[in-house]
């Protein structure tokens, strides 16, 4: 029976896949092909750029979509966004102002609690610690709801900035693709840096500090390997952040700044000393803040889903008069760089906006510190140009290059990245010309505050959380490590006697299954020995009876002082390689 011409066609259609469907499958084919490679070998020099400019313009996206979304929820709750924010909300109710930020934390507190071991925002510090011990990994579930908190701080009323969660949220980005190709650590810190480095070219429309930020700040090396996939994912970012914004910088300085400023030299070098001792009473404010919250929260015995909701509070409080404390501060900052400041006004604009900065990290509401360090420098560099134009006014040039140059060093100096944090500053000014004035600075801003704190806002955080990457890979390789590698089973052809290993333990002279590198080296540094035996230790007790009944630990297996040695220096020979390559 003929089924017709109608029916033939479509039964061969249902034959024959349409050619969508062929280049799908090839594509699909390719690609899975390709991802197979590199997990067995490793992505080629062209793939791995390949790579880098996939993850600069998915980091770029996740900046750019980060930005729209504060000023999105700016505008929908105070009607303005930051450039006009600190002027709107002098015009909004009073109890407006008061009750935004309390609801603000209240909604931060309860993501946190929910989503989070700690109640505690993930930022730059854990995309340094990410990069050094965990190779090039950060926590992904646990960036995904801090980048959520701090974008809901900023659009309610936090003071703090947008980079921090940008840059861990670009973190995000690259370890589900190291995840993805099994990366080995090198590779996995790469593709970290690839990623914060077209985070921060989007977030600040600057490439070049961008890539430097990657490597100085996060990296901490600067590997020539990395650098040309780093540059790449930082134009990549940048041409995510200019296909919204143009390229226009973020601050307009409105007028050309006198540049006949080689006399005031020592001025800008005193501003510099200034700037540091700013910057270090703004960090020790946050971390005193810090430790007050914890103190606070462990007496009043308030869920920790509370603690953002009072930091929302407090911070309604002092917006009330001083409105230029919400949010990330860019119409402050830009006011200031244009002189439009006067010096009593900038004076008490500072103090209380590094209030409401220590009380927004103390409240661990989420958000960044680099762009605070910028209002807060911007406002101590008016201050500063306003008292040495008026001393010396013959031979004074612009307050506003003040501004410009105390803008750069607080930042510097908060950041521990003098370099990426001048080029940032040009780049987000579009002034090139005063680059002596800023680097002188910068250069004794950083020199002093790194001897104010502990080299780095960052490091410091780090620090207080016991992580000791600021003492260099000789420090915190070996309290990574673990002596299950190195441990020789008790039946290996060099084992030492079972008589020798028994009177060890005896003496109680053993590590226990799982001891860290830096425990065992110290160990063996007490004892003297040779090797110490390993013990599995027994199940704990629940009663007194059944504690009196365990056996003896048992011995899985010694290590041996000169193979903790040898573990260590090829640990550190890798690195060095890793870094000078």
């Amino acid at each position: 029976m003929d089924n017709g011409p109608s029916d033939r066609n479509g039964s061969e259609k249902r034959r024959r896949p349409a050619w969508w469907k062929l280049n799908w499958r090839y594509f699909h084919g390719r690609c899975s092909r390709a991802t197979r490679i590199m997990r067995e070998r490793g992505p080629s020099q062209v793939q791995f750029w390949l790579l880098a400019l996939l993850i600069g313009i998915g980091a770029g996206f996740a900046a750019l979509g980060f930005r729209l979304g504060i000023g999105a929820l700016q505008r929908r709750i105070y009607g303005a966004d930051d450039l006009t924010l600190a002027t709107m909300a002098e015009r909004l109710p009073w109890y407006w102002v008061l009750i935004v930020p309390v609801i603000g934390g209240l909604i931060v507190g309860l993501i946190l609690d929910r989503f989070t071991p700690d109640g505690r925002v993930r930022a730059v510090a854990d995309v340094i610690e990410g990069a050094a011990l965990e190779g090039g990994r950060v926590e992904t579930r646990e960036g995904l709801a801090s980048a959520a908190a701090s974008l809901i701080t900023l659009g309610t009323g936090g003071s703090s900035g947008r980079e921090g969660p940008v840059v861990h949220l670009a973190g995000v980005v690259s370890t589900a693709v190291a995840r993805r190709i099994k990366a080995s650590p090198m590779t996995g810190r790469d593709l970290l840096g690839c990623a914060v480095a077209g985070a921060v070219a989007a977030s600040f429309n600057a490439p070049i500090a961008g890539a430097l930020f990657a490597h100085e700040v996060v990296l901490r090396h600067f590997a020539l390997h990395a650098f040309a996939p780093i540059a790449i994912s930082a134009v990549a970012g940048t041409v995510i952040n200019r296909l919204q914004f143009g390229g226009l910088t973020e601050f307009d300085l409105q007028q050309e700044i006198d540049l006949a400023f080689y006399v005031e030299l020592p001025a800008f070098m005193l501003l510099g000393l200034v700037s540091a001792l700013v910057a270090a009473a703004m960090m020790k404010a946050i971390f005193r803040a810090e430790k007050i919250g914890d103190r606070v929260m462990g007496r009043i015995g308030w869920p920790r889903w509370s603690r953002p909701a009072i930091a929302g509070l407090l911070l309604g409080l002092i917006a009330i008069p001083f409105p230029h404390i919400i949010g990330v501060g860019y119409e402050t900052t830009a006011a200031a760089l244009a002189g439009h400041i006067g010096l009593l006004a900038a004076i008490s604009f500072a103090v209380v906006k590094a209030i409401a900065v220590a009380i927004t990290f103390g409240g661990r509401m989420g958000g960044g510190i680099f762009s605070p360090a910028l209002v807060m420098g911007s406002l101590t560099g008016l201050a500063f140009g306003i008292i040495a134009t008026s001393l010396l006014p013959d031979i004074s040039g612009s307050v506003n290059l003040y501004a410009f140059a105390g803008m750069g060093a607080v930042g510097a100096a908060v950041l521990g990245a003098p370099i990426s944090t001048a080029l940032i500053v040009f780049e987000m000014t579009g002034d090139w010309q005063t680059g002596i004035a800023v680097m002188t600075a910068v250069s004794l801003s950083s020199a002093l505050a790194s001897r104010l704190v502990h080299r780095s806002f960052f490091l410091t955080q780090l620090e207080n959380r016991g992580v000791h990457v600021a003492e260099g890979p000789q420090v915190w390789l070996p309290h990574k490590m673990r002596i299950t590698a190195i441990r020789r089973p008790l039946d290996a052809e060099n084992a030492p006697s079972p008589d020798l290993v028994r009177n060890l333990l005896a003496a109680g002279q053993a590590l226990t299954e799982g001891t860290r590198l830096d425990e065992a080296l110290r160990e063996f540094d007490r004892t003297g020995a040779a090797f110490l035996p390993v013990i599995r230790p027994p199940e704990p007790s629940e009663t007194e009876e059944e504690a009196s009944d365990l056996p003896d630990p048992e011995i899985i297996g010694v290590v041996y002082h000169i193979d903790a040695l040898r573990a260590l220096n090829q640990a550190l020979a890798e690195t060095a390689a890793e870094e000078h390559s």
